[in-house]
């Protein structure tokens, strides 16, 4: 700071400034009829996220331009509800993601809307007695009508009656429903697609939701069992086998957990861990809350989860604002790049070579 009665001169190390910092904040310039990746790039020289936006799309794109990394995506919150189905079922078609782990209530409403029924825009300051009177439910400012949803439980619990008694791990019982849906929809939807695609879906907290509900309905003394252990087998097979990893998180919650703790169970059963080498989050908590849903990629480096050397942005948005815009700049950039999927073998997932205890 200028001070007029000090006579000395300020001494500052400009060797270390300059390595400090390198590059200048650049105002974004409006363009018209510009694309959606010309405009994010050009954030990539703004600040706060906006900058980090940019960063999300650099970051995804090192993902699949890694021809040995296989790419999780964790999918919380009511994203199908707010309209945001779509974007992952492009994700799926052009096999942006090769694991997807999901709320039970997210893939619910997916085959809800994937039989025919729909979402409504609402109003957030609707009075919540009328609509119980009139049978709408409310997810902010989204509504469903309570007798449709009642259609979609019984799809759901006349389908797992079609099935046979035994344990089935998420993956098989929405690959199985994928391949049901495939025929019956009316749009394809994200467990239609991603059986056509061969994508697995986990679901470690089907339970609550409104398919655990349907599921909750079935009469008989043995109720419908769910191999949720499997499901940490295999997404640990799946971790340990790829030769990199990546991860991309829509919120927290059990999804982003899940994924994270392939690396951790894999290490457990003495198989390759050296940490997801990707990561992407967008998210609109805070990690002071000592909540997931805002927890950062370093505290997850402590635990072995996110690799040392990695490539990682956090994005701090409301999903529905962010993900369309990276989606969008990021399917412009690859337009002429055709991904080869990893492979997704799971044969051996069940085998333990070691425990840390043997």
């Amino acid at each position: 700071m200028f001070c007029p009665k000090n006579k000395e001169k300020f001494i500052f190390d400009f060797k270390k400034r300059k390595k400090l910092v390198q590059d200048e904040v650049k105002p974004v310039e409006i363009k018209p009829n510009s694309s959606v990746d010309d405009l994010i790039r050009r954030m990539g020289d703004t600040a706060f996220q906006g900058k980090n936006l940019s960063l999300a799309v650099d970051v995804w794109e090192d993902m699949l331009r890694d021809k040995k990394s296989l790419v999780f995506f964790g999918l919380a919150g009511a994203m199908v509800p707010a309209g945001m189905r779509e974007v992952l079922v492009h994700l799926l078609k052009h096999r942006y993601i090769d694991c997807l782990v999901s709320t039970g209530a997210n893939l619910f409403h997916d085959i809800h809307e994937t039989l025919g029924w729909s979402h409504w825009k609402g109003s957030h300051m609707a009075d919540d007695n009328e609509l119980r009177e009139a049978g709408v439910d409310r997810m902010y400012d989204v509504y469903a009508f309570e007798e449709e949803f009642n259609t979609t439980d019984e799809y759901i619990y006349n389908f797992a009656k079609s099935l046979d008694v035994r344990p089935y791990t998420t993956r098989e019982f929405f690959s199985l429903m994928g391949k049901d849906l495939s025929k019956r929809k009316k749009k394809e939807g994200i467990v239609s697609a991603a059986y056509k695609y061969g994508v697995p879906i986990y679901s470690p907290a089907v339970a609550d939701s409104s398919i655990g509900i349907a599921l909750a309905l079935m009469d008989g003394k043995d109720n419908f069992i769910f191999d949720l252990i499997g499901d940490v087998k295999e997404t640990a097979h799946l971790a340990s086998k790829a030769g990199t990893s990546g991860v991309i998180f829509v919120g927290g919650g059990t999804p982003k957990n899940f994924i994270q703790q392939s690396e951790v169970t894999a290490s457990m059963m003495c198989k390759r861990s050296p940490g997801h080498k990707y990561a992407l989050q967008i998210t609109a908590d805070s990690p002071h809350w000592g909540g997931l849903s805002g927890c950062t990629f370093e505290e997850a480096q402590s635990w072995g989860k996110i690799a040392k050397k990695s490539k990682r942005v956090t994005v701090n948005s409301d999903t529905t604002i962010a993900l369309p815009l990276i989606v969008s700049a990021l399917t412009e950039r690859l337009a002429r790049f055709k991904r080869k999927p990893p492979s997704m073998d799971l044969e051996g997932s069940w085998k333990v070579k070691k425990r840390l205890w043997d």
